[in-house]
């Protein structure tokens, strides 16, 4: 068997674009998560994060919009399928949210890859990274 997560994550004072371009940005990214992340911004293209501890590569981008990407974490074996992470990015009235979707964790692994981590080490320091409002987002 394998775990389903599903999130819904608001933030205020920022708009879809500039959390998903923070995505895709190493450097934004990392400064974000106060972590390492490698991300090559492109359908193939490859990221790491953490030291390496999660891998994976990205499957489909809508600019603005959508990433989908496959996904390791740390306690993955090596005879562990992938699982798949899906990222819609939103306007909302007060700023934006994320839609998360990350699908196949395997149940020996979701003791360290659930709900609660996604919120402690993504995005709880991403809220703290972003909590300056930006002037640079345009809502149409």
């Amino acid at each position: 068997m394998s775990k389903t997560i599903e999130q819904t994550v608001e933030f205020s004072h920022v708009c879809a674009q500039e959390l998903f371009d923070t995505y895709l940005d190493s450097r934004k990214h990392g400064a974000a998560l106060g972590a390492p992340v490698t991300v090559r911004p492109r359908v193939g293209g490859e990221f790491q994060a953490f030291d390496g501890s999660v891998t994976g590569r990205i499957f489909e981008i809508v600019p603005g919009r959508l990433i989908v990407q496959s996904w390791r974490g740390q306690p993955w074996r090596e005879q562990d399928l992938d699982s798949v992470v899906i990222l819609n990015f939103l306007d909302t009235r007060d700023g934006a949210r994320i839609d998360l979707v990350h699908a196949n964790i395997p149940d020996h692994a979701y003791a360290m890859i659930n709900e609660q981590a996604w919120h402690e080490r993504y995005w709880y320091p991403w809220k703290l990274y972003l909590g300056v409002p930006r002037r640079s987002c345009v809502r149409s």
